[in-house]
């Protein structure tokens, strides 16, 4: 008997899923989907309007898909157990696709699924193993076909009308969209001054100080007036007064005030334990108390989920499935915590019947909330076998489990109600609570995502104890403090309250949200600056673009409409090309508008109240590579015109009105002789142009006339992020690697630095890999005090591609670039000679007249003349045994060079020499450092 092929996503799952299924099963990773559409193709067909996709194997996955062909081939049973959602199953079916044909009975290829990677779940889905769920794929399958249609029709508008590289996305563009409208709200707000006023009393001389708030006069609140809500409805500021006049009135009659206490209310008040994690609570509990940014967050759930090695008892997973919208817990899983909180912590703590939480409305109700796969893996019995990332996220998981089945949290609640009695009352109000019973607090204490919308009456609300006070009670006044405040603008993103707003208004699904806020962070759309988003002057531009001509498509309404319809293909209420018809309808009218009508930002020229610094002339507004400029009006792009001797002699009027004609005054004339410029003068009228030009031809062999240019620009600062705000110099966060969560650290490799997660090495590998980019600033461009010796104007030390280089202050008139020459000439065509740089950084010697002449030697070229074949230069040549010089035509002596592939052996087209001298001995050798002792310069303690 054969054994059973099991094949899963990831080897870390498959390790773990391994022990507990014995030797009877082989289980593989297939690393990830194996099929997806092709990049070079939209890859959907709408001719027909049949919205078929074209699948292919994914570049990559060719010796995955072929080893996995070859086991399934001999398998007696073919197992299909990628993750249980939408993207699992569609893996499932592109497995299913690939390794039917190699199965003679095709109902041996079953898919399984499980919640949590537990042995009892695992063999209870092997024993209820079932076909691949097509409505699943369906709905995945739509919203693949949805995020290409958008991405590869939009796209290219973006490039053409925009910047290359640029791209759009049907979900990413409407998270975009709430970011870049809450910054114009922050930079539209008008702030609204109040004023509060606070009285410090005392129940008597010795009693103890207690401070209460305004409220109103006379029982009636007082209030001011900030604006309306987005419904029109009047919103207003509570117990504050609205300027420095009314609160002097007020101050006034409250110093003469007698105070007394007017009510005393006491009352029990309740806190309730909240609902296990679903995915995006997830994401910003852990944001809010542990730091973690989303990306993070997944990445650690993810390793938790697939297994982590407990000593003895080998790889266990931890929590239950991390991509989830519901609140849903198995029975088993409750009365497990039920036993555990009345043994360890008291009967005290558990509620008569277990407490049960309603999932929100549109809940995908298929897998359980995260919760700990078993709670008597508690965070401190496991604690050593996990890294620090691990432990606090399980940690977190593990107490909101517990506390969802814990008693309430009891406090005593008391609010005293103050008169101050003058030529009129002035309310005031206390309010006092102190914990009576801590219940599930015991085990997790609650934390608000954003804490700036907490209410100025509640603060420190909590544990806060009042003395004892009673109805009617004087009360003596120590002191009356009043403050002006000014409401503030809404605060902006940062990524708990993201995934928040997303989640409220029903924006994408708890498995995209990390994805979607890595990709607007890519491409380069939002910075973060103290830990709060701002979107960048691309961003904004893109968003602004694509609301405007697509108000359909990136309405937020809409993209929520559109999830819900997903989710209905997924139930199979609903025909997915249905869905698809009813998008591309409305797609297809926006973009054939937006074809004809898109602003064209690349080629935008906007009139400005600016003044050029050089010469005066207004500055005009234009789009470049980095974004907005301002460019001097007076710049021209003509190119200039030559005025030969022979037809200016024969007839000048004809050439200086040919001149005139194409070029408005101010003129400049020149002079040159061999590119250097003899004579260079600035005309304003025809007279001095005729003298200029008489001038200009006694001075230098060719004489030139080109319309007056001033090159003056400067940065649109004002439409950029902020970065000298508060937060903008802070460190960069450390970067978590996407699969496990952990701190990426910085390897060395053949091709240079590159960042990598710590588990590159492990077994199984972490292989995430990400390539240093040239995103970081470069320096600005220092001036010389070196001249160009083509046009004279000052040199300039660069930053570039390759490393620092000096060139011209004049660029792109004057494209001259300084550079290190060798004293040889060119034996191909007698130019100089130049050290230059490949892109890896090796150095090579080429001629300057390149592409002209290919001559190119990776050997320094010496200018000594061959002692024995009168070679015009020898090569110096570097390797163990010294360093020698020898002639190109010693051919024995040199380098062997590497054959191209198919080309035929060169024959040599000068005679053999055999001369070579050796100049030094070999170079000191190099003492390796022990590579235990130089690892990476960040290092995780995983």
């Amino acid at each position: 008997m054969g054994k059973s092929l099991v094949i899963v996503e990831s080897p870390a799952k498959a390790k773990t899923i391994g022990k507990y299924l014995g030797s009877d099963y082989t289980v593989e990773a297939s690393i990830g989907h194996i099929m997806d559409l092709p990049k070079n193709d939209i890859g959907v067909e709408l001719k027909k309007r049949t919205f078929e996709p074209t699948l292919i194997v994914s570049p990559g996955k060719e010796k995955v898909v072929d080893r996995l062909k070859k086991l399934a081939a001999k398998a007696d049973m073919v197992y299909l157990a990628p993750d249980p959602d939408r993207e699992g199953e569609a893996i499932a079916a592109h497995l299913s696709i690939q390794l039917l044909p190699m199965v003679k009975d095709k109902s041996k290829v079953r898919r399984v699924t499980f919640n949590e990677i537990t042995k009892k779940a695992v063999n209870a889905a092997f024993a209820h193993a079932r076909d691949v769920d097509e409505n699943l794929v369906d709905a995945q399958q739509t919203r693949r076909v949805l995020d290409r249609l958008v991405g590869y029709q939009i796209s290219p508008l973006l490039w053409d009308k925009v910047r290359r590289g640029l791209s759009a996305g049907r979900v990413q563009t409407v998270a975009l969209r709430l970011i870049v409208e809450r910054e114009q709200e922050i930079n539209d707000f008008v702030p609204v001054e109040y004023w509060t006023i606070n009285a410090a009393l005392k129940p008597s001389p010795d009693g103890q100080e207690f401070v209460a708030r305004f409220v109103g006069i006379d029982g009636v609140a007082s209030r001011v007036a900030n604006g309306t809500d987005e419904s029109g409805k009047e919103l207003f500021i509570a117990s504050a007064l609205p300027n420095k006049e009314r609160i002097e009135e007020v101050v006034a009659q409250l110093e003469k005030a007698k105070w007394s206490v007017r009510s005393v209310e006491r009352k029990e008040r309740r806190r309730n334990p909240t609902a296990p994690f679903t995915t995006s609570k997830l994401q910003q509990d852990a944001s809010g108390r542990l730091g973690f940014n989303v990306r993070r967050t997944m990445g650690v759930a993810q390793r938790l989920y697939e297994g982590v090695e407990l000593g003895n008892e080998g790889t266990v997973g931890l929590i239950t499935y991390m991509r989830t919208d519901s609140t849903r817990v198995s029975p088993d899983a409750i009365v497990e915590a039920r036993e555990y909180i009345e043994k360890k912590l008291g009967p005290q703590y558990l509620p008569a019947k277990q407490n049960e939480y309603k999932s929100k409305k549109d809940a995908q109700d298929a897998h359980e909330a995260i919760r700990p796969t078993s709670v008597s893996y508690t965070p401190e019995g496991i604690r050593k076998y996990l890294s620090d990332e691990q432990y606090k996220l399980y940690r977190l998981i593990w107490q909101r489990f517990v506390a969802s089945q814990m008693v309430p949290a009891v406090f005593d609640q008391t609010t005293v109600d103050i008169a101050a009695v003058a030529d009129r009352t002035y309310d005031f109000r206390v309010s006092g609570s102190v914990l009576k019973f801590d219940g599930f607090l015991k085990v997790y204490e609650q934390v608000k995502v954003d804490q700036a919308k907490k209410d100025d009456e509640d603060e420190d609300a909590d544990d806060k104890r009042l003395p004892e006070l009673k109805d009617g009670q004087a009360l003596t006044k120590q002191r009356i403090d009043s403050e002006q405040k000014f409401t503030e603008p809404p605060p902006r993103f940062n990524e708990a309250s993201l995934v928040k707003t997303l989640e409220e208004k029903g924006i994408g699904r708890p498995s995209t949200y990390a994805s979607i806020i890595n990709t607007i962070q890519d491409r380069d759309y939002v910075k973060k600056i103290g830990a709060k988003f701002v979107p960048t002057e691309i961003g904004t531009v893109v968003t602004k673009l694509l609301v405007k001509n697509f108000p359909y498509i990136f309405d937020t309404a809409y993209t929520a409409t559109l999830e819900g319809e997903l989710d209905a293909v997924e139930d199979g209420e609903e025909r997915w090309t249905d869905l698809l018809n009813g998008f591309y309808d409305h797609f297809e009218k926006e973009l054939k508008v937006a074809e004809g009508s898109m602003e064209d930002i690349k080629r935008m020229e906007e009139s400005t109240n600016e003044v050029c610094d050089n010469c005066g002339s207004p500055l005009i507004l234009k789009w470049g590579k980095f974004g907005s400029f301002y460019s001097c009006s007076n710049f021209s792009k003509a190119k200039p015109m030559t005025i030969a001797a022979g037809p200016y002699k024969k007839d000048p009027k004809a050439v200086l009105k040919k001149v005139t004609t194409a070029f408005s005054f101010p003129i400049i004339v020149k002079a040159t002789t061999e590119d250097v410029i003899e004579y260079s003068k600035e005309v304003l009228n025809a007279k001095e142009l005729v003298a200029a030009i008489e001038e200009a031809a006694d001075a230098g062999k060719k004489v030139t006339a080109e319309q007056f240019s001033c090159d003056f620009t400067k940065e649109n600062f004002a439409a950029k992020p902020d970065l000298s705000a508060p937060g903008a110099d802070e460190a960069p966060e450390e970067e978590a690697c996407d699969n496990c969560g952990r701190t990426m650290v910085l390897r060395n490799g053949p091709w240079g630095p590159f960042m990598a997660c710590p588990g590159y090495n492990e077994d199984p590998p972490c292989k995430t890999i990400r390539k240093l980019t040239q995103k970081v600033q470069q320096k600005p461009p220092v001036q010389l005090e070196e001249s160009c010796p083509k046009c004279g104007k000052p040199l300039l030390l660069r930053n570039g591609q390759y490393g620092e280089f000096i060139s011209c202050s004049g660029y792109p008139k004057c494209k001259y670039i300084k550079q290190e020459l060798l004293d040889v000439k060119c034996p191909k065509d007698g130019g100089d000679i130049a050290v230059r740089k490949t892109k890896r950084g090796d150095v090579f010697y080429g001629c300057v007249n390149y592409p002209k002449c290919d001559f190119a030697s990776n050997l320094k070229l010496v200018d000594k003349t061959c002692p024995k074949c009168d070679s015009a230069y020898l090569l110096e040549v570097v390797n163990d045994k010294g360093t020698y010089l020898v002639c190109p035509n010693n051919r024995e002596a040199l380098p062997k060079r590497r054959k191209k592939k198919g080309a035929e052996e060169e024959a040599p087209t000068t005679p053999e020499c055999t001369y070579e001298k050796k100049i030094a001995g070999p170079a000191p050798a190099v003492e390796r450092p022990d590579p235990e002792k130089t690892r990476a310069v960040v290092e995780s303690v995983a």
